[in-house]
């Protein structure tokens, strides 16, 4: 089973970002956790500060022999319509993450173009909300 996991930007700066709302871990460590807690799962990472570049994998995913995807767009959740586009296009199974709870953040956070293309978003639990995401797509059979 391959789960496809996609980080937007900044999250390659885990673990020098706001403790509180993002938790005291680095990326690498979040990948290990998961591939720890998943080790039936083959994962491929990606991350990238460039919206592009996120694009394109997204298209490349069409393509690919992924089962599903996992996507923490970060600050493109509230801006990329073009990331929303692409993720409408995919016909896998496909959650949203968030670290943080971005619905009782800041009033610009509060807007998200992503939920309405994805299957669930999981949210506010730092590394939990991955972990609840990858359990759902389990459940529904899908990795």
């Amino acid at each position: 089973m391959t789960l496809l996991v996609i980080h937007g930007p900044n999250l390659n700066m885990l673990g020098r970002r706001q403790a509180s709302h993002y938790g005291q871990f680095t990326l690498e460590e979040l990948h290990e956790k998961l591939i720890e807690t998943f080790p039936e799962i083959d994962f491929s990472f990606f991350q990238s500060n460039h919206e592009g570049d996120i694009i394109d994998v997204i298209h490349d995913a069409m393509d690919a022999d992924f089962d599903a995807l996992l996507i923490n767009p970060g600050a493109y959740t509230h801006t990329s319509v073009a990331i929303r586009d692409a993720l409408d296009m995919i016909q896998m199974p496909k959650v949203e993450v968030h670290l943080s709870d971005i619905e009782n953040r800041e009033p610009f956070r509060k807007v998200n173009l992503i939920k309405d293309v994805v299957d669930k978003t999981f949210m506010g639990n730092k590394v939990e909300s991955y972990l609840e995401a990858i359990e759902f797509l389990q459940t529904k059979g899908v990795v």
